[in-house]
């Protein structure tokens, strides 16, 4: 990634400088937006639609769906609250919202018992230490999993399979009787239709390098007993990766239960291993096609090959791929090479180069076809298998995409592209230019406290261990933008912003508000601990800005980034084939892009020098250290010091907090006109939520709009918060450019 294009720090004053300085640097970044999404456009108008029944949306007005009805109980209870509690019993400013939890940290074999921490994780992040039931959250899974949907509501419940069907493959499977598809999906009981039957085919691939129970590796263990005749004892985090390996395939059958997903799991080692994994991994995904392990299994540690072919003829949603050669078996083994996360690119891109084929159409596949990676899928997510994967994270991808490829569809981007009138350095123009770069949304990892971790005054500066915070980014890792008509509807791409009145996106564009979303940009990319580092310089992420452990491409993304793929390897000059795809996060959403690392071990790790988050501001970072020497503001604290300056620990909810403020700061400078140059904090417009002092706690709806936020709720009942004319939540939601006037 060309870090001087996005945003150049080199030499650039200190953030005390003119505003105007500050406000020419921000247009820099926003110049290079402004052909973002071209490519969405070409991809729709040119390949057309594929054919599928779509679910047609009224829109909602001053209605209240049945799936709202938890959360305007759940504000008359806020509301209640705040009336009857005397203003001097409130103690924070803050919130704490939602169930007292435990976390068990350590097993004492003498007391018999676990200890353990009580407290509340109000991130909204979901992780497998305090969500133990699958598909994100209880919201997601009531959702997803609900029967009895009212036909007005079914283009809600539908929106994963309609978006993904949309920005997927335009070849869909055969569902008729005697066909593998029909034998694994189809009822007993009734002949469905062909169009009931499909589904949103993903193909997960994952990467199992460095998996291991202690320095053993996972494979020469034996797997977690599945029909147990006692309860299992407590497992820590650390102990084994066959907790988090078990994790990630529930979660994957519980997306193939909710009948909208078709799951195909692509395990990536390198060496063979034992069958006994292989039953198992097949075994826990019974709703995906796998058969349940028997009662009373035997674990056999010997090949099935031994004794000739005893492999049972019966397809699997589980395909174990060998990725090594007995030469390259220690490179692959090597975390620092890369080799494994470059297989996994290869094997997801399948770019024709890779093969003997001299075609350069993108969606023709050349890897072999005994490959499951090699058919046709509507979306792949590729994932380490320390990332946990759950329906919310695949849900809010295909929303966020579905929205990027509306705002380049927009009528408004098919003329020639203008010049601002008021250019703010924020706000996207986008344009169909065939150079210009796309946006593909993008996570980051985030990672509890660990109970081995014995570094407390590094991690007591982040909160306890109810909050996970990430260790790849920082504050100056990203900047924010507005993309305007970035929201789409049901039907899979279909913009809200520029249809016609009925919607209240509608009226708010010809009452003369702006529609859209703001989004955070990744202006850095992402900068993990070693071996990590190194083996992202080995091999960097196809997104600029994302990450190698947890990515997501649908299948017209794929072929997108396969055409440019091509062009690099015929063309000398690399910038005649246009930016490669820039990593962005809904404002609205984000904490359904902040995937959990289930080790925990990531924080109070030190970054190798020049290899940290904010890399950009470098220089910056040892003058204010250099300035707190010389204060002495931390005189006999080293600990503190060093957990400021040397360690990276961003939490959740600061990193929401910070994206917020950026964003309403970039609308406040433009918006105030006569401005106090010495006055501190915002003059025009500010942030409901966090422009409050610190002695006055928030009033029930914003708090209840945040919440609603943190839980990924904007794109679950995105219907309700985009099309009904109830926009208290606008700005929690990321919809509002201007924020909250002054």
């Amino acid at each position: 990634m060309d870090n001087n294009a996005v945003n150049d720090h080199d030499g650039e004053v200190p953030r005390g400088s003119s505003p105007v300085t500050s406000a020419l640097k921000i247009v820099g970044t926003g110049v290079l937006l402004m052909c973002a999404l071209a490519t969405y456009t070409a991809t729709i108008t040119n390949e057309g639609e594929p054919t599928h029944r779509r679910l047609s949306q009224v829109p909602l007005g001053d209605s209240v769906p049945s799936y709202m009805s938890g959360l305007m109980k759940e504000l008359k209870e806020r509301k209640k609250l705040m009336e009857e509690t005397p203003p001097e019993e409130v103690k924070y400013w803050f919130e704490y919202t939602g169930e007292l939890q435990k976390y068990y940290y350590r097993y004492s074999k003498s007391r018999q018992k676990a200890d353990s921490f009580e407290g509340r994780d109000d991130s909204g992040v979901t992780s497998s230490r305090f969500v133990e039931d699958p598909l994100g959250n209880n919201e997601y899974r009531e959702f997803l999993m609900d029967a009895d949907v009212p036909q007005a509501e079914l283009s809600q419940h539908a929106r994963l399979l309609e978006n993904c069907l949309t920005l997927g493959s335009t070849a869909r499977p055969q569902t008729g009787k005697g066909t593998l598809w029909n034998d694994w999906f189809g009822t007993k009981t009734s002949s469905p239709s062909a169009s009931s039957l499909d589904r949103c085919r993903i193909l997960f691939t994952l990467n199992t390098v460095g998996a291991g129970r202690g320095t053993t590796m996972l494979w020469e263990t034996n797997p977690p007993q599945i029909h147990a005749q006692e309860a299992r004892p407590w497992i820590s985090e650390q102990e084994t990766a066959a907790t988090h390996l078990e994790r990630n395939l529930k979660e994957i059958d519980a997306m193939c239960a909710t009948g909208q997903v078709a799951a195909r799991v692509q395990v990536l080692v390198c060496e063979p291993i034992p069958a006994r994994w292989t039953d198992w991994m097949d075994s826990l995904l019974v709703n995906c096609g796998g058969k349940p392990a028997p009662l009373d299994a035997k674990t056999s540690s010997g090949s099935p090959y031994e004794s000739g072919l005893k492999v049972e003829e019966r397809p699997s949603p589980v395909q174990v791929v060998v990725t090594a050669s007995a030469a390259t078996a220690d490179t692959c083994h090597d975390l620092k090479s890369g080799f494994m996360e470059k297989r996994m690119q290869d094997l997801i891109l399948a770019p024709p180069y890779l093969g003997e084929s001299k075609s350069t159409n993108p969606a023709v596949k050349t890897t072999h076809p005994d490959l499951v990676s090699s058919d046709d899928h509507d979306l792949y997510v590729a994932l380490k298998w320390s990332s946990l994967i759950t329906a919310r994270a695949v849900h809010g991808f295909l929303q966020a995409s579905a929205d990027l490829a509306a705002a380049a569809a927009s009528p408004k981007n098919q003329k020639a592209a203008e010049p601002e009138k008021s250019a703010d350095g924020v706000t996207v123009a986008l344009s169909n230019a065939p150079s210009s770069p796309f946006l593909i949304p993008s996570f980051v990892r985030v990672s509890y406290v660990s109970e081995e971790n014995s570094k407390v005054a590094k991690w007591r500066m982040h909160g306890d261990f109810f909050h996970p915070a990430s260790w790849e980014i920082c504050k100056d890792s990203y900047d924010m933008t507005w993309i305007p008509d970035s929201l789409s509807g049901s039907g899979g791409v279909n913009g809200l912003c520029y249809a016609d009145g009925s919607s209240a996106a509608g009226r708010k564009l010809s009452e003369g508000e702006e529609c859209g979303q703001w989004w955070v940009y990744m202006a850095e990319e992402q900068m993990p601990t070693t071996p990590e580092v190194y083996a992202n310089e080995n091999v960097t992420p196809l997104v600029q800005g994302g990450s190698n452990y947890i990515w997501m491409l649908t299948e017209r993304q794929r072929r997108e980034v396969v055409k440019q793929k091509i062009c690099q390897k015929e063309e000398k000059d690399e910038k005649a084939c246009g930016e490669g795809p820039q990593a962005v996060m809904p404002l609205g959403d984000l904490e359904s892009f902040l995937i959990n690392f289930t080790p925990n071990t990531a924080l109070g790790k030190k970054h190798v020098p020049s290899r940290r988050p904010g890399y950009s501001r470098e220089k910056e970072r040892e003058l204010n250290r250099e300035k707190v020497r010389e204060r002495k503001q931390l005189k006999d604290q080293e600990d503190i010091e060093k957990a400021l300056f040397d360690y990276t620990i961003y939490p959740a909810a600061l990193f929401h907090k910070d994206a917020t403020l950026k964003a309403a700061r970039s609308r406040d400078f433009v918006l105030a006109k006569n401005r106090d140059k010495e006055a501190i904090g915002p003059q025009a417009v500010k942030s409901t939520y966090y422009d409050v002092t610190i002695t006055k706690p928030r009033e029930a709806v914003s708090a209840w709009c945040q919440s609603i936020s943190r839980k990924g709720l904007c794109t679950l009942y995105s219907d309700y918060f985009r099309t009904s004319n109830d926009d208290r939540c606008a700005e929690a939601c990321g919809l509002k450019k201007d924020w909250a006037r002054i």
